[in-house]
């Protein structure tokens, strides 16, 4: 029986380990891994932030992803070797013939001097939940969205951060107190799509929203309440939004598989460097943007050269890096970008404009997955 191990219960993950309990039944040993009791849905963090919503709200915990042939274990990674696809866990020892590398990616707030001490982060779960705590004492001033590096996981993100603010403000009646800047590190805010940039950067000339593009921030200097960008300019800030800079976890760069922070992969199959290892998702240098959707996508062609492998069969599909990013334009609306990234010679970017019939895509996407994944 084929030893499949899965490291990390992301959106990768989830769904690798659910299309091969689809195929495969108990014809494999399928083994995923992940040190958390609960999955979330990116996007629930700004929920969190600004909707009032809990996080046990927006937890799927673990214990309800159960799948024929799958067992998924709690349990904390401490090293990978890829070349006798051996990991170590605080739990013990686990072998199998074929690894799936999904383990995200990791923040780096030390690679930006002061964003320790600043501790202003909305990318994860703690982060966005304690500044769902911050913002709505934040009445005057200047907030400061900002981006630290990139790849940076949701491009969208920071822009719905922004317009979600800009929301915020102006239902406590107190936006004309506050001014609103965001920092990002691409000369348009989604990049493959000059419609979808053109649309955000539209709505924040409306909302006397501050784009500074082409930038990141190099440091923080929390005592005088400054930012300091790449180029050396300064942007003064009372409230801080940060997103950090990303790399893989540590236990993926200390197994040796990785390249300038990143698991390189060949992206058509999602193979990495050695026999019979695959990444797939944030850790992994698949030439597509890094988004949940887009984790999913190489899941699915993984399963494809999993289930040939061991049950044999047709042949796998090219990964072709396709996917939907839903974005928030704030005010309750929804719009959409179709992403296509490597099926043709240009990437390219379908903006869908904000619409009901997009906020029940979204609303779908969500229930989709959690029926699938958690039976709920």
């Amino acid at each position: 029986m084929a030893r499949i191990l899965i490291l990390g219960a992301g959106f990768g993950g989830l769904e690798l380990a659910t299309v091969l309990s689809d195929r495969l039944g108990e014809a494999a040993e399928v083994t995923v891994i992940d040190k958390g009791e609960a999955f979330v849905f990116g996007y629930s963090k700004l929920d969190l932030m600004f909707r009032a919503r809990s996080v046990e709200e927006v937890r799927l915990p673990y214990a309800d992803f159960v799948k024929p042939g799958v067992r998924l274990l709690r349990e904390t990674i401490t090293a990978i070797d890829p070349e006798a696809k051996r990991v170590t866990t605080d739990a013990g020892e686990h072998e199998a013939d074929y690894l799936v590398i999904a383990l995200g990616a990791d923040y780096d707030l030390a690679a930006t001097p002061g964003f320790a001490e600043v501790d202003s982060e909305f990318y994860s779960v703690a982060g966005a939940e304690k500044l769902a705590g911050v913002i709505p004492s934040f009445s005057s001033g200047r907030a400061l969205i900002g981006v630290c590096g990139a790849p940076f996981k949701c491009p969208p993100a920071p822009s719905e951060c922004a317009l979600l603010l800009d929301d915020e403000l102006r239902r406590r009646g107190v936006r004309d107190a506050c001014e609103i800047a965001f920092v990002i590190p691409f000369g348009t805010p989604v990049p493959p799509s000059p419609e979808t940039s053109a649309a955000l950067v539209g709505e924040f000339e409306q909302r006397g929203i501050e784009l500074i593009a082409g930038r990141r921030i190099a440091s923080l200097d929390p005592g005088r309440g400054v930012a300091v960008l790449d180029d050396g300019s300064e942007q003064r800030y009372e409230l801080f939004l940060g997103v950090p800079k990303h790399r893989a976890p540590d236990v993926v760069i200390e197994s040796g598989i990785t390249e300038d922070g990143y698991v390189p992969v060949d992206t058509a199959t999602l193979t990495a460097k050695v026999p019979g290892v695959y990444a797939i998702g944030d850790c992994a240098t698949a030439g597509v943007p890094k988004a949940g959707v887009f984790a999913e996508g190489a899941a699915r062609i993984v399963a494809q050269h999993l289930v040939a492998a061991v049950a044999g069969g047709e042949d796998p599909d090219r990964h072709l890096g396709q996917g939907t990013c839903y974005i928030e334009f704030g005010e309750g609306r929804i719009g959409s970008v179709d992403i296509d990234f490597l099926s043709g010679p240009d990437k390219t970017g379908v903006f869908n404009p904000p619409s009901p019939e997009q906020m029940a895509l979204k609303e779908k996407f969500g229930t989709d997955r959690r029926a699938r994944w958690f039976g709920r």
